[in-house]
């Protein structure tokens, strides 16, 4: 089982952000959000069938702005409610203007092994242009103070296709030489409601041409494999023996409780979602009045999710796993893949279908066209 905490604050709104967060919290809110967070996680410990917790995850929003008896609190929580005693990661999201020594040494002492921290770039005009708080010096000072302070298992997150920015090679050249195990990177997209959004219809940004993204993610990949690097989904790589084992759990379809306002739980055959409302989770929960929604999944609302999840990662869609978990729709699966694979955006290996470096690039179209 996994658990995912989410921390719905943030200083400023960052351009790309469409994720829900609250910036500029009043004052005395995020202590009240840590309460309501302990509450819930106490209305809900048996929801699930009692098994250790693998995996815990704080993200955000900016989970950085907690104090550190905060977190302390939430941890003691989760131990009072569940069964943490063979938690093997522990990721932590931070922002890098945030790290300093003595932060960094409480998350150690709190258990945190794994820092995911948010630099975006390495260039200060495309930090400006994003909207983020920090330096591309505080960036690098950031994670050279986490490797000090005993961190081996870092993660930061890359941003690529910035218009009129001419930094990914370096960004990639920066990240190099810090000795990071893993990198998070994405594509700038135009999400609905964002700043970004907003000022693309104003014609005050003009976003990168298509052809500019794509090269460069070729770039990104040819830099990968150069430096040992492995692509495990389509915006994660790592060094061996790195991979998020959170991250994965979903794309694995393994059970999580998420907490907090907007988190998402699931349980194989059903999804539940908090709502997207700081103030309205709190009541709800000091309250008892219904603070989220929720779904009963089909199996074919499974076997459609799976084939999304799969086909955005390394491993593709295992033959074995469509038999035993999806009897019903394997010969439909079947009769799609061939032109995927005639395509060359898939190949087969051994009873997996894998996509291609092509193929990634157009995983979700091909999930789509498999869907029942």
């Amino acid at each position: 089982m996994m658990i995912y905490v989410h921390m719905p604050f943030c200083r400023q709104k960052c351009l790309y952000c469409a994720f829900y967060s609250l910036p500029r919290p009043k004052e005395g809110i995020i202590n009240k959000y840590v309460d309501a967070l302990c509450c819930e996680m106490q209305l809900r410990k048996n929801e699930l069938p009692d098994q250790p917790v693998e995996t815990l995850y704080f993200g955000g929003g900016t989970p950085s702005l907690l104090a550190l008896r905060q977190i302390s609190k939430i941890i003691e929580t989760l131990c009072h409610c569940y069964d943490l005693s063979h938690l093997e990661e522990f990721t932590f999201e931070a922002n890098p203007e945030q790290l300093t020594n003595d932060y960094l040494l409480g998350l150690k002492h709190l258990g945190v092994n794994r820092l995911s921290v948010g630099v975006q770039s390495f260039s200060d005009a495309d930090l400006r242009f994003l909207n983020r708080r920090h330096t591309a010096r505080q960036a690098m000072d950031a994670v050279k103070a986490a490797q000090d302070c005993g961190f081996d298992n870092i993660s930061i997150d890359l941003i690529y296709g910035i218009p009129q920015s001419d930094s990914w090679q370096e960004n990639l050249a920066v990240a190099q030489s810090l000795g990071v195990q893993h990198l998070s990177c994405y594509a700038l997209t135009m999400e609905p409601g964002t700043a970004y959004a907003r000022l693309v219809e104003k014609d005050k940004i003009h976003p990168c041409d298509e052809e500019t993204v794509i090269a460069q993610y070729n770039t990104l990949i040819h830099w990968a494999k150069q430096n040992g690097f492995v692509q495990y989904e389509v915006s994660n790589f790592c060094k061996s023996g790195y991979r998020s084992h959170h991250n994965s759990g979903y794309w694995d379809g393994t059970r999580y409780m998420g907490f907090g306002a907007a988190a998402h739980s699931f349980g194989y055959s059903w999804r539940r979602w908090n709502v997207s409302d700081v103030e309205a989770y709190i009541k709800g929960v000091e309250t008892g009045t219904p603070f989220s929604e929720s779904e009963t999944l089909t199996s074919a609302d499974l076997y459609n999710e799976y084939v999304m999840t799969a086909l955005r990662t390394a491993k593709g869609v295992e033959k074995s796993v469509l038999e035993l978990r999806f009897p019903a729709f394997a010969q439909h699966f079947a009769e799609k893949v061939r032109q995927f694979v005639q395509r060359g955006l898939l190949t087969q290996c051994g009873t997996a279908f894998r996509p291609t470096p092509q193929g990634l690039l157009m995983a979700d179209g091909m999930a789509a066209e498999m869907f029942v």
